[in-house]
């Protein structure tokens, strides 16, 4: 069973950046940060590949957010720049099963969810 402890985050003023990391415990394929506001369905924010080679943006983040994974340390880490009100929500970081190695948008392709860090961007 694989665990997943998120640290980071919290308020940030538009123009700034906050930095996110995901913590895994077991093996695991790709990991991912989705986000979700109030009142809005979860949305794909970025995720990672297993091997750290591939990467996937949503439309919204990309150009302005970075995900990084460190397999030695089990951590993958997502860097927020330039944020803005928009960027507002809980923030979840999920992981696939150690045989899904190459990157996904789908939220079904992630079988482990933590719980959830509060992202706020003041205007």
């Amino acid at each position: 069973q694989v665990q997943l402890v998120e640290s980071g985050g919290g308020l940030v003023q538009t123009g700034g950046s906050l930095r996110l990391s995901c913590a895994a415990s077991g093996r695991t394929g790709i990991i991912g940060w989705f986000r979700q506001a109030p009142g809005k369905e979860r949305e794909f924010v970025a995720c990672i590949s297993r091997s750290a080679f591939s990467t996937k943006y949503g439309a919204s983040v990309k150009d302005r957010f970075t995900i990084s994974r460190d397999n030695a340390k089990d951590t993958v880490n997502l860097q927020m720049n330039s944020m803005n009100p928009e960027d507002t929500a809980v923030y979840y970081c999920a992981a696939a099963d150690y045989d899904k190695a190459y990157v996904s948008s789908s939220l079904s392709a992630y079988r482990y969810w933590g719980q959830g860090l509060q992202v706020t961007v003041s205007s």
